[in-house]
């Protein structure tokens, strides 16, 4: 009997684990985000700042 005890614990903890994600997860997920042209824009524009900058503490 002991040692079924000692399953008790960890079945507990799961549990425990499981109820707790299930209640702060997202209740109303929002949409994807498909605007992916607009984040490439923007990382081309990061690297081209980042670039710059790199050339001009070189020269």
């Amino acid at each position: 009997m002991g040692a079924l005890l000692w399953l008790l614990i960890p079945l507990t903890a799961g549990i425990a684990v499981g109820v707790r994600a299930w209640d702060t997860g997202r209740r109303n997920p929002s949409p994807p985000d498909h605007d992916t042209w607009e984040d490439l824009d923007r990382y081309q524009r990061l690297r081209t700042v980042l670039s710059a900058d790199e050339h001009c503490e070189a020269v």
